[in-house]
């Protein structure tokens, strides 16, 4: 849509450092389509529909006509040289403002990598688990453990843009002292050195903790319903909670993000199955991108036609004019994220 703001990516990973072979281009695809092991005999992961997307919208951002064969695709990706590859397809994209979860891996961008190769503002998100994790490393005691990982996370609050949880469930109060400091003990007790954390009670403690600073919080959760006690306890509290569920729960974080003043969610790979669900202004863009910077690409476009097809489909049948689908589209895009996280509007 002409006139449109940058995007603001409110969730992604980062992309790969250095030269991508087919075979690590097709296992970051094959990631990204949510497939595993390799494509079926004769077949490429070129042949889904992120394959496609790539297919038509990357390769003019390269030189190349759309719909190339991906073998002339990433023989010019190698020609042009994986920085300058990334900085065009990333500069390309849409995108003008990325947060990006901190503790990625080492093979894929930092925030601050990510800003320079696009030419953007990139935030950093810090996901508790990790936190506690690293913490976890150093720690000989009990007490050593929460009082350093307390320290870490407001710490963390000082500089971030919000925090992320990978919780599955909450319940509708925090864990008290006791139970922190024996689930703590059990965990550190049978845990081995650079063990991820699955102690179900520090997760919790982890998600209270972070609401108390009063930043917004993320919630990576395949489905949103068993976090709802954790959603209405939170009312009031100032803390605002994004929900990134995975498909098909996009429909029911919309409803929750409707029913609570304090929750968002994210408007999901077909925003018309959320956007009747909830107010335009508590739905979110992310591309989720991990690995691949054409994933950004693509993950913007797609946003924005299936935009640009629900509004005009409104407009057909007079419920919205132009101006209306452009505001809206913008609020999705870029506005409520601006406003939750507390962005510039310059920013991007």
């Amino acid at each position: 849509m002409d006139g449109l703001p940058p995007l603001i990516d409110q969730h992604s990973h980062g992309a790969v450092h250095g030269e991508l072979g087919l075979g690590s281009f097709e296992t970051h695809l094959a990631a990204a389509a949510g497939a595993h092991g390799p494509a079926p005999a004769g077949t490429s992961y070129f042949d889904s529909f992120t394959g496609l997307a790539i297919r038509r919208w990357c390769p003019p951002l390269l030189g190349l006509e759309p719909r190339c064969p991906p073998a002339r695709y990433l023989a010019r990706r190698r020609e042009v040289g994986a920085y300058r590859a990334g900085r065009l397809l990333l500069r390309g994209s849409g995108i003008g403002t990325f947060l990006l979860e901190a503790g990625t891996p080492d093979a894929l961008t930092s925030a601050g990598e990510l800003a320079t190769a696009a030419g953007a503002g990139a935030h950093e998100v810090v996901r508790l688990e990790p936190l506690a994790e690293q913490v976890a490393d150093t720690s000989g005691s009990v007490d050593s453990f929460l009082g350093y990982t307390a320290e870490a996370l407001y710490a963390a609050a000082r500089h971030t843009t919000a925090f992320a949880s990978g919780a599955t469930h909450c319940d509708g109060h925090a864990p008290e002292a006791g139970e922190v400091r024996r689930a703590a003990d059990r965990w550190l007790r049978g845990r081995r050195p650079g063990e991820r954390l699955g102690e179900p009670v520090l997760v919790r403690h982890l998600l209270w903790s972070a609401v108390a600073t009063g930043l917004p919080v993320q919630l990576h959760c395949p489905d949103p319903r068993p976090l709802a006690a954790f959603l209405r306890a939170t009312t009031g509290i100032g803390s605002a909670l994004v929900l990134l569920p995975r498909v098909p729960h996009h429909r029911r974080a919309a409803e929750l993000a409707a029913v609570h003043a304090h929750v968002y969610a994210d408007a999901g790979p077909r925003p018309e199955d959320t956007l009747d669900r909830a107010p335009f202004g508590k739905l979110l863009f992310s591309s989720g991108a991990r690995g691949l910077p054409e994933l950004y690409v693509t993950g913007a476009r797609c946003f924005l036609r299936a935009m640009g097809r629900l509004v005009r489909e409104w407009a057909d049948e007079g419920l919205c004019g132009a101006e209306d689908g452009r505001r809206i589209t913008e609020m999705v895009g870029s506005g409520t994220a601006r406003r939750i996280y507390g962005l510039s509007a310059a920013a991007g």
